[in-house]
């Protein structure tokens, strides 16, 4: 019995430690003749291009001057709208995005723009063209059965 139970316990130690031991790899030079790094070395000729900048550097004068219209406006710029994205102006619209619990970032928030009145033009959307935003008809107006199947889907009683 003591013979049995030691042998299970070698094999069951041996089982747990070989696959640890051929666990290793071997690296080997290349058989064929090429380096290596030859395609890499040529790529790091090519990365050395001047860095090209994307996206909007600078905001518009046009826009600036909405901008300060919308501040001054507001309350949070004085003066005359110049145009200039300037210190004032960069100021006026942190303070404004601050007081709104937003991001005081340089750059104005797009929150920010919408809340100034200066957010998209949908007027010449495709659905907004032909459409006629009037308030709806009065409530008499609409047929006695059609009324009544909203007041049911509605679960209202009348």
């Amino acid at each position: 019995m003591f013979f049995i139970r030691t042998s299970l316990a070698i094999i069951l130690s041996a089982a747990l430690v070989s696959p640890l031991a051929f666990a290793s790899r071997v690296h080997r030079a290349p058989t064929s003749g090429h380096k290596a790094n030859k395609a890499h070395k040529s790529h790091a000729k090519v990365s050395r291009r001047s860095h090209r900048s994307r996206g909007q550097q600078s905001i518009e004068p046009e826009r600036v001057t909405q901008i300060q219209h919308a501040l001054i406006r507001e309350h949070y710029l004085s003066g005359d709208a110049t145009g200039e994205w300037d210190k004032n102006t960069q100021a006026a619209m942190q303070k404004y995005q601050a007081d709104q619990g937003w991001q005081t970032k340089l750059t104005p928030d797009s929150r920010a723009l919408v809340k100034l009145g200066l957010g998209p033009d949908y007027s010449n959307a495709i659905n907004a063209q032909n459409s006629s935003f009037a308030a709806p008809p009065p409530v008499d107006t609409i047929p006695s059965e059609q009324a009544a199947g909203f007041a049911a889907a509605a679960g209202v009683n009348e």
